[in-house]
């Protein structure tokens, strides 16, 4: 349900258009790791999951289930609610085994929150928490880096700002975009897969990011991205089977 109606009301708020690598697909039971900037970005994660015929368990903020009728939703399809910075956040752990053990996808923000800055532009995700390294290393489950941009021009700002950039964005329609990477398995200790994991959502953010034409940083390190490493040239597919 959650699907069907970000599926709906995202692209009457704004212009989403949605790559992929070569060979990027979501395995059953596989763990989605996407970038977090704004109130907006679930939505349009969801959307575009959608559209690829993705129906993720989230694991989202537990407040959303205090939310009338939202609540009974996300309780009734199976997501999985996270106590951030209390001591029941290691309660989301089990019930997330339990949907990929079932074979379901899960969407997990591995950042654990979302910036305080006010501005509507990008910026790479900010670290990893641990959470995403014990669920991968517990279950052997595969890792989808996907990286969205745009979900600011949405949302973003403060009380006020929010409320002028929802009401504005039926007119405005700004430009949304999400890019899916190749599965990837986490290998190391904690600080390896958890930075292997980080480098592969930057590569796929910077993919979003540079197709709105938003200024992005380029890659350093080892593996910044799978896209740094690839061969010149390389092309990724857009949902519909248009290629850039």
């Amino acid at each position: 349900m959650l699907g069907r109606v970000a599926g709906a009301v995202v692209p009457f708020c704004g212009r989403l258009t949605v790559t992929a690598d070569a060979g990027a697909v979501v395995p059953p039971g596989a763990i989605v790791v996407a970038n977090h900037t704004s109130l907006a970005d679930p939505a349009v994660v969801l959307a575009a999951l959608h559209r690829l015929g993705v129906r993720p368990v989230v694991l989202a903020a537990a407040g959303l289930w205090r939310v009338p009728v939202l609540g009974r939703v996300l309780a009734r399809e199976g997501h999985v609610p996270v106590h951030r910075d209390d001591p029941r956040a290691g309660w989301a752990l089990p019930a997330a085994r339990a949907a990929l053990d079932a074979g379901r996808p899960v969407l997990i923000y591995p950042e654990g929150g979302l910036p305080r800055r006010r501005d509507a532009a990008e910026a790479p995700p900010r670290p990893f928490r641990a959470g995403l390294f014990h669920l991968a290393r517990t279950t052997g489950a595969p890792v989808v880096p996907l990286g969205q941009a745009g979900a600011r021009r949405l949302l973003s700002g403060g009380p006020a700002g929010q409320v002028a950039r929802a009401l504005s964005a039926p007119l405005r329609r700004p430009a949304l975009h999400v890019h899916l990477g190749a599965p990837l398995r986490l290998t190391g200790p904690r600080p390896d897969a958890l930075a292997q994991a980080h480098h592969a959502v930057t590569a796929a953010w910077r993919t979003a990011a540079r197709h709105l034409g938003e200024p992005v940083p380029e890659p350093s390190g080892l593996t910044d991205s799978a896209e740094a490493a690839a061969p010149p040239g390389r092309r990724t597919r857009r949902s519909g089977g248009r290629r850039r």
